[in-house]
């Protein structure tokens, strides 16, 4: 029993020391005072954030916490709440500057050949049980084909193939006064953050999409990746404005048409007059050019390039759109191949990172600021998985330069400097071969006794 009580010790002690840790590398203390996180008396912000962060980690709910271990919380229920309700604190700000702090510390130890991207998806984000939850609306997951009462979770994040970092997101209520089940809070402040909250929650989604870019504008990323849910020739066209480069699944719907040879026709057909010019036997069909336009009244244009995969099991097609042209097919592919780490990073939070489920909060802000903990928990874990996983280390590098410069023993580095100086004797014709060979006797007979055993042994 004292083992398990002292092994469980042991791993608190550990979690806590990399909290601590990642806590001092993005100097949490500084950005909560950017985000307008502050507090006149009581408990320090920086206190309560951190404690509400660990607690997951230790498989403990604040109830629980404060029921079993009281003296170790150091504040009270009331504090808490009152701390995630406040609608002062602007909880975007914060993940975003946590986020940039990441991604530079993550991005210094990557190439630049390798191509960052920013991926945009949504999640549902589950209150089915709720009723008198603030902006709770019916949307419709696209899981479960049926409209539920949650939230449309729209998340922008950072990848470089290998670590996936959380940027922004936004709880997406519904535009449609009708599928609102409870409307947002009266005689709020249109200065504050939380208006500015609630005005993205009842927004588009196209429209917050760019509102999530704009705040990550200074990260370092090449692309935006997107599934086709966003993948329309307007959104992809605005985007590209942005310059950004975007690689995105494209929908088959004979509503939208591409520019090819003058004419603007359907992906099916693109498909077809692809698939009767193709030599490959492999899964990638081949690519076409096409050009898009934002509206059909409109005569500005984008070049852009399609590719097709073919699936003959099936006999169906999967279609890749690149705005770089000049990518090649399979690169394109393994670049949107990263918009995978999204799906995981969901899969993720709900399942082990409690979202949705730590705090049963009623206001918007409330869920806004468990989000960005939850958002915040795996951006640490993310940097913990480089470190430790990663062989590209501090450590690693020094073991493979020391393998590498292990060519040339000690006694054999003697032998080749006393070579050199045999020569560069020889060079004067003051001194004969003779004269040589005696200054480099007594040169060795005042050598240490041990390099005279290693020179002996070498000879």
């Amino acid at each position: 029993m004292n083992s398990i009580i002292a092994d469980k010790l042991r791993t608190e002690q550990t979690v806590s020391s990399r909290i601590d840790l990642f806590f001092r590398q993005i100097t949490l203390s500084k950005l909560l005072k950017k985000s307008n996180f502050y507090k006149e008396s009581g408990i320090p912000c920086a206190e309560i954030l951190k404690t509400l962060f660990t607690l997951v980690f230790t498989d403990k709910n604040l109830y629980r916490a404060l029921d079993t271990e009281p003296e170790g919380i150091g504040f009270k229920k009331n504090t808490a709440y009152r701390f995630l309700n406040s609608m002062r604190y602007n909880w975007t700000k914060l993940l975003t500057m946590t986020a940039a702090k990441a991604i530079s510390t993550v991005n210094s130890a990557t190439s630049e050949d390798r191509a960052n991207v920013l991926i945009i998806d949504d999640s549902f984000y589950d209150r089915n049980r709720s009723k008198k939850v603030e902006l709770l609306a019916r949307v419709f997951d696209h899981s479960m084909h049926k409209y539920v009462k949650g939230f449309k979770m729209l998340t922008l994040g950072w990848s470089d193939g290998r670590s996936f970092i959380p940027v922004s997101f936004s709880l997406l209520s519904s535009r449609k006064e009708s599928n609102v089940l409870c409307p947002s809070r009266n005689g709020i402040d249109r200065r504050t953050a939380a208006h500015r909250r609630r005005r993205l929650a009842i927004s588009s989604a196209t429209e917050v999409l760019f509102e999530l870019l704009e705040n990550a504008r200074n990260l370092p990323a090449a692309y935006v990746l997107f599934d086709s849910w966003f993948a329309f020739p307007k959104t992809i066209c605005r985007v590209c404005k942005t310059n950004y480069d975007v690689i995105c699944m494209v929908k088959n719907t004979p509503n939208i048409h591409y520019g090819y040879n003058g004419q603007w026709i359907s992906l099916s057909k693109l498909h077809d007059i692809v698939k009767k010019t193709c030599t490959k036997k492999d899964q990638i069909l081949g690519s076409i050019e096409v050009s898009i336009r934002e509206s059909k009244d409109s005569v500005e244009t984008r070049n852009a390039k399609i590719i097709f995969i073919e699936d003959r099991s099936t006999k169906s097609f999967l279609a890749i759109l690149s705005t770089n042209t000049a990518i090649l097919d399979e690169e394109a592919l393994r670049i949107y191949g990263k918009r995978w780490d999204i799906e995981v990073f969901f899969k993720m939070c709900k399942s082990y990172l409690s979202l949705c489920k730590e705090f049963q909060g009623r206001s918007y802000d409330m869920m806004t600021a468990h989000t960005t903990i939850v958002f915040m928990r795996y951006i640490m874990l993310s940097l913990e998985a480089r470190n430790s996983v990663d062989h590209r280390t501090v450590g690693g590098l020094f073991y493979l330069i020391c393998d590498e410069i292990e060519d040339i023993r000690f006694a054999e580095a003697l032998s080749i400097l006393l070579e050199l100086l045999k020569r560069a004797l020889a060079e004067f014709p003051v001194i004969s071969e003779k004269m040589a060979e005696t200054f480099l006797s007594s040169f060795f007979n005042s050598l240490p006794s041990a390099w005279k055993s290693k020179l002996q042994l070498s000879a």
